[in-house]
């Protein structure tokens, strides 16, 4: 398997300081790769530190968010939502300036989504086969479909007690991609505008959005490929930083506790590198076909 972290010593998260220094990283992350960052912290402010408790979460979601013009916060317990919607816009401030001083082609194009905060452990969460994060996967959300664009999250590990959050990395995206694109069927025309009318999803799932649904579904529910696919464990110590598109990196979240992320969306036409979009995969698999499904049919690249 291809070298699949490379570690930066950046200390800082914008442009100023002398902890600033990785530059010339985006084809890491274009072809796959992910950054990580391990002396990279998000530092709680006093008041912040009493928030390093499960208890903080309502209990419903796995995770506490922030949604709307309004930053409305949702999965929190409400005696803590302020200081909770405080701490986690502080954290989106800073992860954007750090994806915007790494990939200066994304200056600009990076679309925010709603950035979140994961104070439950990982592990033991009884959820279903499809909510469980523990399997390899690739990501691809049911209810806001990106129509194409990249999906670059950053992810930082708070955790006070030096806990590790650990992950398994899998195979590169076409292999994943060609073992699955057999079970892949394109969606009726139209289904994704009913989908947005009965308000399934925000917004019209393309096909290709659905395309990469099926390939996160059948990912996880393919016990044989869970157990038996390439991957790698890493960890990610306390008080570091990663990123990577995990719309392209196959991934699943096995340990760890106290995680802040932010999601950000990315146009195509903004990497240095489109053809490395999952959106425009090189060939592969010739035995059966020339092309993954979405690139066999032109009219799903808009």
């Amino acid at each position: 398997m291809r070298d699949l972290v490379q570690f930066c010593d950046d200390t800082c998260w914008d442009t100023k300081g002398d902890g600033a220094l990785t530059h010339d990283v985006e084809s890491v992350v274009e072809h796959g790769g992910i950054l990580c960052f391990p002396h990279l912290r998000f530092e709680l402010t006093d008041d912040e530190v009493r928030l390093l408790d499960a208890g903080v979460a309502d209990g419903k979601a796995k995770n506490i968010s922030l949604r709307g013009a309004n930053d409305e916060v949702r999965g929190a317990a409400a005696a803590d939502a302020d200081a909770l919607r405080s701490m986690i816009r502080r954290y989106r401030t800073q992860a954007t300036a750090l994806a915007e001083r790494l990939f200066p082609h994304y200056r600009g194009h990076l679309e925010p989504g709603n950035p979140s905060y994961r104070p439950v452990a990982v592990e033991g969460r009884e959820t279903s086969w499809r909510k469980d994060d523990t399997r390899l996967h690739v990501d691809s959300f049911p209810a806001t479909p990106s129509g194409g664009k990249r999906i670059l999250r950053v992810f930082t590990n708070v955790n006070p007690d030096g806990r590790a959050r650990s992950w398994r990395i899998g195979d590169d995206f076409e292999a994943v991609a060609s073992r699955f694109a057999p079970q892949l069927r394109t969606p009726l025309p139209g289904s994704g505008r009913l989908l947005r009318l009965f308000r399934i999803t925000k917004t019209t799932r393309s096909a290709y959005d659905a395309l990469m649904l099926q390939l996160h579904d059948r990912m996880k529910a393919d016990e044989d490929f869970q157990a038996h696919a390439p991957q790698t464990a890493v960890d990610f110590p306390s008080g570091s930083t990663w990123m990577a598109f995990t719309d392209q990196v196959s991934h699943a979240a096995m340990a760890g506790q106290y995680q802040l992320e932010q999601t950000f969306l990315l146009p195509v036409a903004a990497m240095s590198e489109p053809q490395r979009s999952p959106l425009r995969p090189a060939p592969i698999n010739r035995s059966r076909s020339s092309y993954l499904p979405w690139r066999a049919r032109p009219y799903l690249r808009s």
